[in-house]
C-alpha cells in the first residue's frame, strides 16, 4: 500500500484538530477555572498625582494617595496596592464617628463607575501600606502597583512628599 499525498487543506484541518485537543481536555466538567472579569484595560484608567508620605525611621505603616478616572465603558473597583518594602497594601478610609475620626479598611475596595473620578487624599480614602521593612524618603520615588478588579495590576510611580504633607510635592504625574 502506498501513501497518498495529503492536500494542504487536509493538512491544515489535521493541525487545527490537534491544536484543539488540549483545550478540549481543559474544558471538561470539573476542570473549569473561573477567571476574574478582565474586560477593562489599564489604559481605561487614568491615574494622576500618585504620592506617598515620607515615613520616620522605624515606621511600620505608610499612607499613599492618588486620583483615578475611569475612562472605560465599565465599572471597575480599586482593591489594593503594593510597594517593594511593604508586606501588604490595603484601601482604607478615615470616617467621623461622633467626635472622633477613625481609620478602617474598606472591605471590597472602592467602586469607580465609568466616566467617574475618585480621589484618595488625606482625611478620606487612602492606600495604607503595612509592615514596612524600610522607609520612604522625602524627595525619592517608589515604584509600585495598584490593583483593580477588571484592569488588574497597574504600575504606578509614587513621589514621596514630606511627613506632614497634605498633597503631592508636585502636581505633575510621574
Amino acid at each position: 500500500m502506498t501513501a497518498q499525498p495529503r492536500s494542504p487543506v487536509m493538512f491544515l484541518l489535521g493541525a487545527m484538530a490537534a491544536a484543539a485537543v488540549p483545550n478540549l481536555v481543559f474544558a471538561q466538567p470539573g476542570n473549569q477555572q473561573e477567571a476574574p472579569p478582565r474586560s477593562a484595560t489599564p489604559s481605561a484608567l487614568l491615574i494622576e498625582r500618585p504620592w506617598i508620605r515620607a515615613t520616620p525611621s522605624g515606621a511600620k505603616v505608610a499612607a499613599a494617595y492618588l486620583r483615578i478616572t475611569n475612562r472605560g465603558p465599565e465599572t471597575d473597583r480599586l482593591l489594593g496596592a503594593s510597594i517593594p518594602f511593604a508586606e501588604r497594601g490595603e484601601v482604607h478610609e478615615m470616617a467621623r464617628e461622633g467626635d472622633l475620626m477613625k481609620m478602617r479598611q474598606v472591605e471590597g475596595g472602592i467602586e469607580i463607575q465609568s466616566g467617574r473620578t475618585i480621589e484618595l487624599k488625606p482625611g478620606g480614602y487612602h492606600l495604607m501600606f503595612m509592615e514596612l521593612n524600610s522607609g520612604a524618603k522625602e524627595g525619592s520615588v517608589v515604584r509600585g502597583t495598584v490593583t483593580f478588579l477588571r484592569a488588574g495590576n497597574v504600575n504606578v510611580t509614587f513621589r514621596v512628599s514630606g511627613m506632614g504633607a497634605q498633597s503631592s510635592s508636585t502636581e505633575r504625574a510621574p
